[in-house]
């Protein structure tokens, strides 16, 4: 079905979050320009939204507002009260005046009167003052649906704003704040400028295509999380029972950091952040840079360590901790285990063999689980334009270490299932997707 796009004019004051508010509905952290300082967009820009078969919805980045008092000062001159808003407009816009002195605002009313409709954006922390009653004024004159839409909002809508709004017969108003990103929050926008509209069936289209984007989104990123976490658990280096561990468990290390680190990538690109130096070494948020076999990290996330945990996961593997002691070394064992890599003679025939078998243990996969959750709660609460800093306010693992999820307990057995073993990602992919699969699905909560 075909259906005549919406066109909507983001308007507002300098600096209130205008292209802020575009880069988060449009997930584009690239789009615009956006920092703090006065007029950063001068011209009109143009974005639009699709269903993937129509364009549901063109959004219009305009300059801001400076100085609409020196307009209705023009208007209140050059003007005959008697006219409507929009004769009165138009004379403005055919002016000399329009054309230099007052060359921003004048862009900004064009696109309104060329649009459907308005967006004027707030932002919640400032005071009620005169400049804003004035641009109001000057876009009501526009004779065009406008909904005022909070900026910044911190969760709170300011009853000074709600109340001079309401004087003004703006009664519908929306709260978005483009640092901190809400799903619902966004539906909710959208909602709202459909009950300002004769014909809503292009926003009841967009909101459906939203809701199915998120679930989608949701689902492709757990994937990635439970593929990468099967191929971390399967890969297992065997060295000689005498052998020296060290310089095996720190390659170990390093894939293993490696793997995270191009999972990590693959979420920032599937939520559409960008980062210039993504191919760099500091791309990454603080908050993730800290070493995923730091044992520190470990008590972060409350996951615990020691030599009674180290005991402890030996024991549960069925094996003779006197023996395993006397043939590697019960020092070589817990060590190798805090640093994250977990020898482990699991059979007879190993240990007739002579062999050890390295392998992540199950604290540092717990830890893995729970930072690439913690990345994934974060990119769907982050607004594309947030430029601070990334703040992780809980630590938690999604399962007791000392019960790993069935799937990863399996891949532990199958080091095919091992990108790093076989290096054959496509092969080894092949071989773990019904795992891969079934995981994603518990790390879904379903």
């Amino acid at each position: 079905m075909n259906t005549r796009p919406l066109s909507l004019a983001v308007v507002g004051h300098t600096n209130t979050g205008k292209t802020s508010l575009l880069r988060t509905l449009l997930r584009d952290s690239g789009f615009g320009e956006v920092r703090n300082a006065p007029s950063t967009t001068r011209h009109v820009e143009e974005a639009a939204i699709s269903d993937g078969a129509d364009m549901l919805v063109f959004l219009y980045d305009t300059p801001g507002l400076e100085d609409a008092g020196g307009v209705l000062e023009w208007l209140e001159n050059h003007t005959d009260n008697r006219s409507d808003g929009i004769e009165r407009l138009q004379q403005f816009l055919s002016s000399h005046g329009a054309h230099h002195d007052f060359n921003q605002e004048a862009k900004v009313l064009r696109q309104v009167l060329q649009s459907d409709m308005a967006m004027y954006v707030i932002d919640a922390r400032e005071p009620v003052l005169d400049k804003y009653r004035d641009e109001l004024i000057i876009l009501s004159w526009c004779a065009k649906p406008i909904m005022p839409v909070f900026n910044f909002t911190g969760g709170q809508l300011p009853e000074a704003w709600t109340t001079m709004l309401a004087r003004r017969n703006l009664h519908v108003f929306s709260g978005f704040d483009t640092v901190a990103f809400d799903f619902e929050g966004e539906l909710d926008l959208w909602n709202k400028l459909a009950t300002m509209l004769p014909q809503h069936e292009v926003i009841d289209r967009l909101t459906a295509t939203r809701r199915r984007e998120w679930t989608r989104l949701d689902k492709e990123a757990r994937h990635e999380i439970a593929d990468f976490l099967i191929d971390a658990a399967a890969f297992r280096q065997e060295v000689d029972e005498n052998g020296d561990t060290a310089p095996v468990l720190q390659t170990m290390q390093a894939e293993i950091r490696q793997l995270e680190r191009q999972m990590q990538q693959r979420l920032f690109a599937l939520y559409r952040f960008y980062h210039n130096e993504i191919d760099g070494g500091d791309w990454m948020p603080q908050a993730f840079r800290q070493d995923p076999f730091d044992s520190e990290l470990l008590k972060q996330y409350g996951i615990r360590t020691g030599t009674g945990a180290a005991t402890g996961a030996l024991i549960g593997l069925g094996l003779d901790i006197a023996t395993l002691g006397g043939s590697l070394g019960l020092g070589t064992a817990i060590g190798g285990f805090l640093g994250g890599i977990l020898p482990n003679t699991r059979t007879i025939s190993d240990k007739l063999n002579g062999r050890q078998t390295l392998h992540t243990d199950p604290e540092n996969l717990t830890l893995l689980a729970a930072r690439a959750l913690n990345l994934l709660h974060v990119l769907q609460t982050r607004g594309h334009a947030a430029q601070s800093d990334i703040e992780l306010h809980s630590r938690k693992a999604p399962w007791d270490a000392a019960r790993l999820p069935p799937e990863l307990n399996k891949a532990r057995s199958h080091w095919k299932w091992s990108s790093l073993n076989t290096h054959r990602p496509e092969t080894s992919r092949a071989e773990r997707a019904g795992y891969v699969e079934k995981l994603q699905i518990r790390l879904s909560g379903k």
